[in-house]
């Protein structure tokens, strides 16, 4: 059991002094400018406990206000651990969502619309869905989208009289009141009207307004730079009443909000950084305490940290430190290309792990379409790793989706596939039209997909619609064979089917574009195995197979490399940490190139990354990255150049061979030898692995035959530098397959040189 006494020492002794400062402050407006890894947590609970324990608060009176439950699991955790065995409730500790609707339910009769119930996101795609069909707007407007905007919009909106100049789309604006009208006709809420609802009483019922401010004394708000407008607005109403122009005087409770502007990376869900500014504004007398003591990671990655972010204008000056020193935790590697990058990846891994102060290791990256390449690398050097936040590259649905068109041409008789595409994309083939075809092949069971559709088709069972449905999907297989390789199949069926329509349809604008780049990424994986000497699609399939059994049986008992984008990595820490594809249009996107606000975002989203890091930090970058089947070029990105070169040294893999760059990793872990698999660094032996002798004939031909590695970079005169993809000996020479920026060409070794 925690006494008050006991918590002043724990207050005393584990807070340092600007955590103490806030954990203190007594009444009146505070804001907490919190860094990465400074205790935030920590402090927000330490002040809700002080002020039960130390003030007399009741629980009652306090609400803390978080962002997802998990966050407010972890508080409750804390507090109650602060508390000990103490009789003392936990006051509300809950998400925006969550206290809107308490208030909903206590208040319920003070509604227009009392005895509600609630939409979940099923709910809203059903009822948005109808209302699509009824006005034939289905085929122009995604339900997903359009209730992605509608959304977007209510978390603006301040005043209902602003709604039409809101709207960029009248078919959008349309839609919004309907959705509008049919939800109030039954009775019905979805999660953005339960903050709505609650500020309109704010504004609107005096009794309501007054009463709550009587009640709750003390509010906090967790993640502030992640509120949006009517988040802000809330407070404003909470805390002051019905004089939103209070002075300090006539704030009778305190309200603390805890955030930091450099981890503002949610604009795209409604977030504005321009609340945290505003806090101070509509909050006379602010008090804004700092706590920029990291308890996360060495130094020097703080120092790196604290030069990139100086760059954006729209930010409170803070600078990160720590007690916890190093050197040479920053490095910077250049790759030819995102496998050589992959490589690396797995190169530096698995002399990481070799060391055991290295348990946690995170690739970070900008989007899901990157993880291709590096899983690919990682399933070939056997490292078992998890994605966050997302699933395996080829898992992804719509992989999944074209290779079952795939499959259907290898195996016509692929039950599986068939009824997985046979209405994707929608055809309008409901449920009864697959029963009816699957009791037809269960009769006959000897027929192939293309044998069961034209017997259908024949019969007099399906209406014209269906028929002609279902002539337009076999119609997709007519210029595909067996001997057809597998991108041009995979062209052909995304054309036919119109299968980039579909996903702009059904989903909202960012997650589609996002399935289409996966798209585009897997036709330059499939023209890249071509190369290789996968160019039919039953080897494709074989070889796609073969990595995915692979990377299913990985020991679940061992540890595994972490893989997720910049954004679901935010709140999350890792020994290493590898920051892959810094470059202009992927960090920064491409999507952020003309606005300053989103340079911005993508420089705090490098931030967030940078600062997940406790040990050691790597950034790596391409020169090339295939594209359509090309090589193309890549800029560095523009953030590289704000990085000082004392606090990151740079290395360039692409001259690197294998021994060099476990030389580089092992040094820079501090490893002077990895048992028989990682050379001692700067040993006169310079083999990676060590060997059985063999016999100077076998020794010959294997000296013959890795003198040209694959993926290793190689100039040609004519042609330029380009990639190895294979490697012919013959008895009279060696015959390169090398990819170059203008196509690929088999050239004699004698005419290349390595880079």
């Amino acid at each position: 059991m925690m006494h008050s006494l006991d918590f002043n020492t724990f207050i005393r002794e584990q807070l340092n002094a600007a955590q103490q400062e806030a954990v203190l402050h007594r009444d009146g407006p505070i804001l907490v400018i919190a860094g990465a890894g400074s205790g935030k947590t920590r402090v927000i609970t330490a002040r809700i406990t002080h002020l039960m324990l130390n003030h007399y608060v009741p629980s009652q009176s306090i609400v803390a206000l978080t962002f997802t439950n998990k966050a407010a699991n972890e508080m409750k955790e804390r507090i109650t651990r602060f508390l000990g065995t103490t009789r003392i409730p936990l006051p509300f500790i809950g998400t925006f969502h969550a206290y809107c609707l308490r208030l909903l339910r206590q208040y319920d009769n003070s509604l227009d619309t009392p005895h509600f119930t609630i939409l979940d996101g099923d709910d809203q795609i059903k009822l948005v869905n109808a209302l699509l069909q009824r006005t034939s707007m289905h085929k122009t407007i995604a339900a997903r989208a359009a209730l992605y905007t509608i959304s977007q919009v209510k978390n603006q909106l301040i005043d209902a009289t602003q709604v039409r100049t809101l709207f960029t789309h009248p078919s959008i604006e349309q839609l919004y009141f309907q959705y509008e009208k049919e939800k109030k006709a039954s009775k019905c809420f979805d999660f953005d009207d339960l903050m709505l609802e609650v500020l309109r009483l704010f504004k609107t019922n005096s009794i309501f307004q007054q009463t709550h401010q009587n009640n709750i004394t003390h509010i906090l708000v967790d993640e502030y730079q992640d509120t949006n407008v009517v988040q802000h607005e809330l407070l404003r109403h909470m805390v002051l009443g019905k004089d939103l122009m209070a002075s300090e005087n006539q704030i009778n409770s305190s309200v603390c909000a805890v955030g930091d502007e450099d981890q503002s990376i949610y604009s795209w869900r409604g977030a504005t950084i321009a609340n945290i500014a505003n806090f101070k504004k509509d909050f006379s007398n602010t008090k804004v305490i700092k706590i920029e003591q990291n308890y996360r990671s060495v130094q020097p990655i703080l120092e790196l940290a604290n030069t990139i972010i100086k760059y954006n204008v729209d930010r409170t000056p803070k600078k990160l430190w720590s007690n916890r020193l190093g050197v040479d935790r920053v490095r910077i590697l250049t790759c030819l290309s995102e496998y050589q990058e992959g490589d690396s990846i797995a190169q530096c891994i698995k002399i990481a792990w070799s060391t055991e102060k290295c348990s946690s290791i995170a690739v970070l990256y900008r989007t899901h379409i990157q993880s291709r390449a590096i899983e690919e690398s990682l399933i070939k050097h056997s490292i078992p790793y998890i994605i966050i936040g997302g699933i395996q590259f080829y898992e992804r649905k719509e992989i999944k989706d074209l290779f079952a068109y795939l499959r259907l041409v290898v195996n016509p008789f692929d039950r599986v596939s068939f009824f997985r595409i046979v209405n994707t994309p929608i055809r309008g083939l409901g449920e009864k039209c697959e029963d009816l075809i699957r009791s037809y092949w269960d009769e006959q069971p000897f027929l192939s997909f293309r044998q069961i559709i034209n017997a259908l088709i024949s019969s007099n069972t399906l209406k014209p619609t269906k028929k002609a449905a279902l002539e337009q999907l076999l119609s997709c297989f007519n210029d595909v064979a067996f001997t057809t390789a597998p991108s041009v199949a995979l062209n052909i069926f995304i054309k036919k089917t119109r299968y980039t329509d579909y996903l702009k349809h059904t989903y909202e604008a960012q997650e589609a574009q996002e399935r289409i780049d996966n798209i585009h990424e897997l036709l330059d994986a499939t023209r890249h195995f071509e190369e290789n000497g996968i160019n039919t699609i039953e080897l494709l399939l074989h070889e796609i197979a073969l990595m995915q059994d692979k990377a299913h049986k990985q020991d679940n008992n061992h540890r595994a490399v972490f893989l997720m984008t910049l954004h679901a990595a935010k709140g999350l820490e890792f020994d290493t940490v590898i920051l892959a594809g810094l470059e202009e249009g992927i960090l920064p996107s491409g999507r952020a190139l003309n606005s300053s606000e989103s340079i911005e975002e993508e420089r705090r989203l490098l931030y967030v990354g940078i600062t997940r890091a406790k040990e050691h930090l790597l950034i790596t970058h391409s020169k090339y990255r295939y594209t359509y089947g090309k090589m193309v070029d890549q800029t560095g990105s523009r953030f590289l150049d704000e990085i000082p070169s004392y606090m990151a040294s740079r290395h360039d893999n692409a001259t690197h061979n294998h021994v060099q760059l476990n030389s580089f990793f092992a040094q820079w872990f501090n490893i002077t030898q990895q048992h028989n698999s990682v050379t001692t660094f700067g040993s006169a032996n310079t083999l990676p692995f060590r060997t059985a002798p063999q016999p100077d004939s076998a020794r010959a031909a294997n000296s013959k035959e890795t003198a040209w590695r694959i993926h290793q970079p190689v100039r040609h005169a004519q042609y330029g530098i380009g990639t190895i993809k294979n490697t012919e000996i013959k008895s009279d020479d060696t015959y390169i397959t090398v990819s170059f920026k203008t196509g690929t060409k088999k050239i004699s070794a004698r005419f290349l040189e390595r880079v």
